[in-house]
């Protein structure tokens, strides 16, 4: 039987709808879906340990709910069995009523089993119909949309399920390292020093062209437009576990000046007194393989924004805009350890040249950008316009990826967003400063 690695670590199909390999596209994505839930138990993938998760169940549901609904819907009569409409939408109101999300890991039926059967059902129309010509430009770049969409479920399957087995005080591991891996915790090649690279104030073009006509972007990446950064200066990578360590034994966590009040209000009412998955013995860190040894060197991830904002007063510094990140990622290959790999767990990564490394995989990276519209930011038409512009609310915008997310999946453009609040997403810290 082939590795989790192995299994999932297919190349990735063309992003550009009009290309053939759409077909391709679609097949792989839903195969490595498949192959990220296959260590799981029936039992495993019913779980659903908080009100932000989901159980492995739903995601593999709701990802089918989407094609069946969105695309093959368009031809007639979705195939969604009856009440299941009810149970795998999840925030499109204009597709009807829905399941409470907080109460996905009540529903033990349909079974796994059941779930899965209905995945090749629909796997087989879709396929069947792009190899018939039966799909027109417009299912076509729904189809599309919807495996970017599938792929960010891939990531939360991971990062719920990591939860989930935390939260199990005999502390499961998802899957023990390959051999040929790098085993998450292991001792790594030393974290070059930190450097600042300064910028000087410069009007740039940031964002992604609407999509469809070229190359997948979210509408909320678009539309390009012109901004004006200011002159500033970005650290050279992400900061450590080390670094953060250092935060949290110099009382980081007991500082209240560190600290936005809302921040403080919920790390005092919740006892945070270190990231999320770290052990109390100040050594281990749990990982999708378990518990296992910090690496010093490695990124500092599973920090909330709050976490992440008083690490950066801490340090004499600030988060970057959104504008700062991406002018700094813009033409850079996107490179780094992401879910293809089958790691899980991010590394530390050698200086390449002497701009910014690390910014793609690894941990997502905070701003200080609230998730807010783009001048001239039109949503997708239809039902499918609550997929992003209805969450600019009281989020936070991060950047890059992780060592969760699909390797194709990730762009300099694209626009991540979580409430301030949340840890259990693969996210850390790359400081800025201002310059006069």
């Amino acid at each position: 039987m082939p590795s989790l690695q192995a299994s999932i670590a297919a190349p990735p199909a063309a992003i550009d709808g009009t290309t053939p390999d759409l077909r391709a596209r679609f097949a792989t994505v839903r195969a490595r879906t498949r192959a990220l839930a296959a260590p799981l138990s029936a039992e495993d993938a019913q779980l659903q340990c908080m009100a932000d998760a989901s159980p492995a169940k739903w995601h593999l549901a709701h990802t089918t709910w989407f094609f069946a609904r969105f695309v093959l819907g368009r031809l007639g009569e979705p195939p969604i069995p009856a009440g299941w409409d009810y149970l795998f939408n999840s925030y499109y109101v204009g597709a009807g009523e829905r399941h409470p999300r907080a109460s996905r890991g009540l529903v033990s039926r349909p079974t796994l089993a059941e779930v899965l059967a209905w995945r090749d059902a629909v796997d087989d129309r879709v396929l069947a119909l792009l190899d018939a010509g039966g799909l027109d430009a417009g299912a076509r770049d729904v189809l599309l949309l919807g495996t970017h969409h599938e792929q960010q479920h891939q990531e939360l399957l991971l990062t719920d399920i990591k939860h989930a087995f935390w939260s199990n005080p005999l502390a499961p591991a998802y899957h023990p390292p390959d051999a040929d891996a790098s085993v998450p915790g292991a001792p790594a090649a030393a974290e070059p020093g930190l450097r600042w690279l300064a910028r000087d104030e410069t009007l740039t073009e940031l964002g992604a062209a609407p999509w469809p006509g070229g190359a997948f972007a979210f509408d909320n990446e678009t539309p390009r437009h012109r901004a004006l950064v200011p002159a500033h200066a970005l650290a050279s990578r992400a900061a450590t576990n080390a670094e953060f360590a250092a935060f949290v034994d110099d009382a980081g966590y007991a500082t209240p000046t560190l600290w936005l009040s809302d921040g403080w209000d919920l790390a005092a009412r919740e006892g945070w007194q270190r990231p999320l998955y770290w052990h109390a013995d100040g050594v281990r860190e749990f990982t999708l393989a378990g518990w296992r040894e910090r690496d010093p060197h490695a990124p500092a991830c599973h920090l909330s924004h709050y976490e992440a904002d008083a690490f950066a007063r801490w340090a004499g510094a600030r988060l970057p805009t959104e504008a700062e990140w991406e002018l700094a990622a813009a033409g850079r290959p996107v490179e780094g350890d992401f879910a293809d790999g089958g790691v899980f767990q991010p590394r530390a990564q050698a200086a390449a040249g002497d701009g910014p490394h690390g910014l793609f995989g690894g941990t997502w990276e905070w701003t200080s950008s609230a998730y807010a519209p783009y001048p001239g930011f039109r949503p997708l038409p239809g039902t499918l316009g609550e997929y992003n512009g209805k969450f600019m609310s009281g989020q936070l915008v991060l950047r890059g990826g992780s060592c969760a997310t699909p390797r194709d999946h990730a762009r300099a453009s694209y626009r991540n967003f979580f409430a301030p609040s949340a840890r259990w997403q693969f996210s850390g810290v790359r400081l800025a400063r201002d310059r006069a």
